[in-house]
């Protein structure tokens, strides 16, 4: 059987670079027979103000109305830093073939050596005792038969990372799913380049934020359709700034250009 192709949110992939949509050329998964699904699981990150981010990635699952939870084989498990997986990078944490249907949930393990780095210095993340078992992610999405599907985590390091005080952090992972087919992308460089906190607001009030990385560039990713204010809130001395009527199609993105702030 010949698998259909359906591109949800790759992050930065060679083939979403080329296109400039999520439709792919990229080699397919092929699922066993009618009633599978294949899926591809990518990890990206919303940038914070440091200078790495190091995560110990040990195991991965998706929850389906089918047959519970199924194990994703990782492709390389072990340490990742998220901030090398920042503004249109990702990298495909593993791939596997589920029976179609409803799935609802990924479960991700984080192992004991997570680490943060600020200005040179690194520091233990200690990781709360509940979440051992794993992170659940929500997706509630609808895999139909013979068709490939890639999601993405994003992996929000600036609300994930909570400074304690005594040089003492803890890592409380907040994680979205996305896909494509439901979502868009909004895209900036700041000028003069500097990291800043970024924010999308839709226009019934929600709020999605990222930062800029080092180069000033920012991507603000899962998006649903609509009209945006994004608002820069930049380090003193310059003034935050708003820009007003930024529209968003789900499947794009939507590039502001070079955004001048005073």
């Amino acid at each position: 059987m010949i698998m259909k192709k359906v591109n949800s949110y790759v992050v930065g992939s060679l083939c979403f670079l080329i296109s400039g949509f999520f439709l792919s050329a990229c080699s397919e998964n092929n699922g066993d027979g009618m009633g599978n699904s294949s899926m591809n699981v990518h990890m990206t990150d919303a940038p914070g103000p440091y200078d790495e981010v190091n995560v110990d990635v040990k195991g991965l699952e998706v929850h389906s109305d089918v047959n519970g939870w199924q194990t994703i084989p990782l492709n390389n498990p072990g340490v990742y830093d998220l901030l090398k997986l920042t503004n249109g990078l990702d990298t495909l944490l593993g791939s596997v073939t589920v029976p179609s249907g409803t799935i609802s949930q990924f479960r991700l393990t984080l192992g004991p050596n997570n680490t943060v780095k600020v200005n040179g210095t690194v520091f233990d993340l200690t990781t709360p005792s509940g979440q051992q078992s794993g992170i659940k992610i929500q997706v509630h999405e609808n895999l139909l038969p013979g068709i490939t599907y890639d999601f993405t985590l994003d992996f929000d390091a600036g609300k994930s990372i909570v400074h304690t005080g005594n040089d003492r952090y803890i890592l409380k992972p907040v994680i979205r799913a996305v896909t494509a087919a439901n979502n868009g992308i909004i895209s900036g460089q700041l000028n003069p380049v500097m990291v800043a906190q970024v924010q999308a607001i839709s226009n019934t009030g929600d709020t999605t934020g990222t930062y800029s990385d080092s180069t000033g560039a920012f991507q603000v990713i899962g998006l649903p359709a609509g009209t945006y204010q994004v608002d820069i809130l930049p380090p003193s001395p310059y003034s935050d700034t708003t820009f007003s009527g930024v529209n968003v199609v789900n499947g794009q993105i939507t590039p502001m250009g070079a955004l001048n702030i005073q």
